[in-house]
């Protein structure tokens, strides 16, 4: 989990610079690389999570498979990667050469979908992993 949440946080700075290089400075190419592993790379993080990671929370804390927090973060799942299906459609775009006609709404876009993945893996961080790897 620990691996996974870093490839994630390199994921978010490569958004978050992209944001950052936000109209005239953006890599086309850096938009293509991310594109092709964003959805990818979320996908099997949160199939491996689902499978192996909230199982074995869930077991060392006697909750339910219909726990309130493991819903939550199942749902967030969700969420993030139809998020980042529409990312990845602005990135593929912009990486073919399309024009940036919004800067400041793909900077927010941007923007949102790293802040969330953050959010995500901070709460992970502070209350999945030390219930299953022990303080």
């Amino acid at each position: 989990m620990q691996r996974i949440h870093e490839d994630k946080l390199t994921l978010c700075a490569a958004l978050e610079t992209i944001a950052d290089t936000l109209p005239d400075a953006v890599c086309r190419l850096e938009c293509l690389r991310i594109a092709s592993i964003l959805v990818p790379m979320l996908r099997d993080a949160h199939n491996y999570e689902g499978d192996v990671i909230f199982p074995a929370f869930a077991s060392a804390t006697g909750r339910s498979d219909t726990d309130p927090t493991l819903h939550r973060l199942r749902v967030e799942h969700v969420e993030d990667e139809s998020f980042a299906d529409e990312v990845t459609e602005v990135l593929l775009a912009v990486g073919h050469g399309k024009p940036i006609e919004n800067p400041e709404a793909f900077g927010f876009m941007l923007r949102g979908l790293f802040e969330t993945l953050r959010r995500h893996i901070a709460f992970e961080r502070e209350h999945v992993l030390p219930v299953i790897v022990g303080d």
